[in-house]
């Protein structure tokens, strides 16, 4: 049994309740020498494109055959496949909702498994409402622990994962549409509009009636002003320095936004 491997865990159930405590009871239970990281279990309640965009940025920092656990699962209890995937970097394991898109657009799935091997589950028959603690965690743990992948269940072809539409950025004669994927606990406003396509331009956003400068850094503008800038992310954000773009500017998720190119530098 490997003493060493890093599993972490993603959730929207908050802090309030004892869901996160009692699935770190049933991995435990299974290998209490597991390192468990918590990415972050506040995620809006039932927001797979959150937890997608939270996973997708986590996934490239950690090490390789690390274990991501991640639970956002309004689904639970339909005909919706338990997952697990394997990837050279690393191994996720929970529903097959478009959770894993994030980052399987962006690496490719060496094996994928519907999870029907009851032997690995915390119990043959699962609650409906917590598929987290009967199903989730004691796979991710015993996968974590040396169990191979191809022992969870049925191997399923990747070409048929859910895929969450979160939007396409494109090219305009003028510059870059895209939309907003994803709120931060600041009130970002987090574009689906990566570094590449603003790197030694000089630009601004046009949303919701608002024209916005591209800068560097929040301080590039007064305190209680909006600025645009590439977040540690990597893609193009929206911001009020010191202060909370969402609520300030009443910019929303699947919020549609314009860069526009002024001049190169």
């Amino acid at each position: 049994m490997s003493q060493s491997k890093i599993l972490t865990l993603l959730s929207d159930f908050g802090n309030n309740d004892v869901y996160v405590g009692v699935m770190k009871g049933v991995i435990a239970q299974i290998n209490p020498d597991l390192k468990l990281v918590d990415l972050t279990h506040q995620i809006p309640p039932q927001n797979v494109a959150a937890a997608r965009f939270c996973l997708m940025n986590a996934y490239p920092y950690f090490l390789v055959d690390t274990v991501h656990l991640a639970v956002v699962d309004p689904g639970v209890g339909s005909q919706r496949r338990a997952i697990a995937l394997k990837l050279a970097q690393g191994f996720l394991v929970g529903p097959d909702n478009g959770i894993f898109s994030g980052i399987t657009s962006k690496n490719q799935v060496i094996t994928a498994v519907e999870l029907t091997n009851l032997n690995y589950w915390r119990t043959s028959q699962p609650s409906s409402t917590f598929h987290g603690r009967d199903i989730f965690a004691p796979v991710a743990a015993h996968l974590a622990s040396g169990v191979s992948l191809q022992e969870l269940g049925k191997e399923i072809n990747p070409a048929t994962l859910v895929k969450l539409d979160i939007g396409e950025c494109y090219e305009t004669t003028t510059g870059v549409a895209g939309c907003i994927q994803y709120i931060d606990h600041f009130g970002n406003l987090v574009s689906n509009i990566p570094e590449s396509y603003v790197q030694g331009k000089t630009w601004r956003v046009n949303v919701a009636d608002l024209t916005i400068p591209g800068c560097e850094t929040y301080s590039d503008v007064q305190v209680g002003e909006a600025l645009a800038l590439v977040g540690s992310h990597g893609w193009v954000e929206i911001a009020i320095n010191s202060g909370n773009a969402h609520m300030q500017l009443q910019i929303n998720w699947q919020d549609t936004l314009h860069v526009l190119f002024l001049q190169s530098c």
